[in-house]
């Protein structure tokens, strides 16, 4: 097993102590202080070691255990530090790897210095308490300030060593602030505001030493940092290099922990704490540009990716990361890729955090309740919010480009719904919010923002299942071009027949001869996501089924104008056919259904001998075996008078036919 040292007195020291632990590596950290000791991660093949080391003693520990390699992740301005340990490494010829950081950049209100000692001649200069924020070790320098004990703050770690040097330099303490870093800019404010500081001394010590969040607590605070500028450093990689690099050499591969975050609608007002806590924690962000630029203030390294599978190859991409945060908008459980990413993570330590979503968002400015609203999607799906409005009367749908509000309200005018209640939600949550409402007729020109969010409220009678519609719902013609009537397959036959079909969700349906489209119509509306094939060759029937597909409002309905089969021949594989005319061309039809999909289940209404005798010898041709057929003899009644008549309709077959996987497999 290979050995490795690690000097990891800093952050990214022990962050790197952290990526090895429990891999197929021995880990030697050495620290300087018992303190620094208590940091390091705890783990089987990690050993710690406490205490300064000169030239001699590193030579020594490295000829006694005989490392592969050596990391150098002391501080920037560790410079004799960081020079000892690479003379050590040639005089024992091993290899070292120096982990250097980012140093950042001080902003031009500050005052950037080459020494303390210079930051100390320039407070001397200028009038003001002060917060030194530079450790323990080079006190000694800010005693020329005449009046440095009042002045002057030392922040320095809770240790022993570091109090005894305040006290070394004269610091009361009072004036001795004792606390572990990194500080958010809220604690840098706080402890700013609390000593009424003027001045901010600090080293330029990067992101992972909080120097960002230094520079803007000094604005908020309204002081000026003095800022001590950073040392050149030896050649070598940051963080994320050197992760890689030892990653790819010692096949290191570190256990993934993912967070999938829903970040509300982008706003900071919108993200929860437990979202927030994610973000602070995370090592860096995955998600849709416009995602992270909502999380972008956090400052961690972000990854643009959309789809599931991009963003576990991301992850593969970058082993030097351990903790990972996915952002999602809104909520992770609403119309959100978390479905199709949580499979693809399964061998990852994964936990999911809710946000708020649109839906929510919306239904508060509305000032109403979402607990009896029909959530639907129309982002990037097409689709019509009229048949969940007519069965729901209240209805929220996604969507997305400036044309969408008027698509939607055509489509209610065109349905006899213009009147509903349409409530439009812009850029929620951000300080350009808009919220715009009005009826469908007044709103049906509107151009909306990309990605808005829709509520619709239409008072209605609750809708019967979509099986066996009254014959009255559908649009009708007693007389056509050709003088006859188009045919319509009657409520209760429609009913048996849907039901054995037995349609899915998903089902691609060809409703061949399908006359004023009432089957087709009932297919569409059980199968609200899949879709249905009207094919007619009346053109009478044709645009009938059109102006009923209007009226019911359905996107996955869509007419073929011709003959079957031969207007079969370029649409989708069918899982399921109604033939409710033939024009005398049955055999030809089923085998072409049979031709594109040998499982296919069909249904067929005949009303003449002939027909249904058709249907038995076409049984019998193609191998269906269990081909069920069903006689319905109905009568309706009818007012003669103060008394009802039965008045008795022709006498229906309706077949009934699949075959069985292992049939059409041999």
């Amino acid at each position: 097993m290979s050995e490795l040292c690690v000097f990891a007195g800093t952050t990214e020291g022990r962050r790197l102590v952290e990526f090895l632990a429990g891999q197929p590596v021995r880990v030697c950290a050495c620290v300087a202080t018992e303190y620094g000791e208590t940091l390091i991660p705890q783990a089987d093949n990690v050993e710690v070691r406490a205490g300064r080391l000169d030239g001699e003693a590193m030579q020594s520990l490295f000829h006694e255990r005989h490392f592969d390699m050596v990391i150098d992740a002391t501080h920037p301005f560790a410079i004799v530090a960081s020079d000892t340990i690479a003379g050590a490494c040639d005089a024992m010829g091993v290899e070292c790897l120096r982990l250097n950081r980012d140093g950042g950049g001080a902003d031009d209100e500050a005052v950037v210095v080459g020494s303390i000692a210079e930051a100390a001649a320039f407070l001397a200069e200028h009038p003001g308490v002060a917060l030194l924020a530079t450790g323990s070790k080079e006190l000694t320098p800010y005693t020329i300030v005449p009046d440095y004990k009042e002045r002057f703050y030392p922040r320095v770690l809770p240790m022993a060593s570091s109090l005894a040097a305040c006290e070394a330099a004269g610091f009361a303490p009072a004036h001795i602030i004792a606390m572990q870093g990194p500080f958010s800019v809220d604690m840098n404010v706080a402890t700013l505001k609390a000593i009424g500081a003027k001045w901010l001394v600090t080293k330029e010590s990067g992101k992972s030493g909080g120097f960002d969040e230094k520079l803007e607590a000094a604005r908020r605070a309204g002081a000026r940092c003095v800022v001590i500028g950073q040392p050149k450093q030896r050649p070598g990689l940051d963080y994320a290099g050197v992760a890689r690099r030892l990653a790819e050499q010692y096949g290191i591969k570190p256990v993934r922990e993912v967070a999938v975050v829903g970040i509300g609608m982008g706003s900071p007002e919108t993200l929860t704490f437990e979202a927030d806590a994610a973000l602070r924690d995370c090592e860096c962000v995955i998600g849709a540009k416009r995602m992270l630029e909502a999380v972008g203030r956090y400052g961690k390294p972000g990854f643009a990716e959309i789809a599931p599978a991009k963003i576990v190859a991301c992850m593969n991409e970058h082993p030097e990361y351990r903790r990972f945060a996915v952002v999602m908008s809104g909520d992770s459980g609403f119309y959100s890729g978390t479905k199709k990413l949580l499979p693809m993570l399964a061998s990852d330590k994964v936990r999911v955090i809710p946000g708020l979503s649109s839906l929510q968002v919306l239904c508060a400015r509305c000032q109403t309740s979402w607990d009896d609203v029909k959530a639907i999607s129309l982002h990037g799906r097409g689709g019509s919010a009229v048949p969940a409005l007519r069965e729901y009367g209240k209805v929220f749908a996604l969507m997305d480009g400036a044309d969408a509000v008027k698509h939607i309200c055509t489509d209610l005018i065109a349905a006899g719904m213009g009147e509903a209640r349409v409530s439009v939600g812009e850029r929620l949550s951000y300080p350009d919010e808009k919220l715009t409402c009005g009826t469908a007729h007044e709103l049906k020109d509107y151009a909306c923002a990309p990605l808005s969010a829709i509520l619709l409220e239409y008072p209605t009678q609750p809708m019967p299942l979509p099986v066996g519609l009254p014959d009255e719902a559908f649009l009708r013609e007693l007389g056509g071009d050709s003088g006859k009537a188009v045919p319509m397959t009657k409520s209760e036959v429609r009913a048996v027949s849907i039901a054995k079909l037995r349609l899915t969700r998903n089902a691609v349906v060809y409703d061949i001869g399908a006359g004023t489209g009432s089957v087709s119509v009932e297919a569409a509306l059980n199968c609200p996501e899949g879709q249905v094939y009207a094919i007619e060759c009346r053109e009478d029937a044709a645009s009938l089924i059109e102006r009923n597909i209007q009226k019911f409002g359905l996107k996955n309905l869509t007419v073929v104008r011709g003959m079957a089969p031969e207007a079969m021949r370029d649409l989708p594989t069918p899982t399921h056919a109604f033939i409710g005319g033939s024009s005398g061309n049955m055999n030809e039809i089923i085998q072409a259904l049979l031709d594109e999909n040998p499982n296919v289940r069909i249904v067929i209404n005949a009303i003449a001998l002939e027909s249904a005798g058709e249907i038995a010898d076409a049984a019998k041709r193609f191998g269906f075996e269990d081909c069920e057929i069903v006689q319905m003899n109905l009568a309706r009644s009818r007012r003669a008078g103060r008394y009802h008549l039965m008045t008795g309709l022709n006498p229906i077959y309706i077949a009934a036919m699949q075959r069985r996987e292992d049939e059409h497999e041999d």
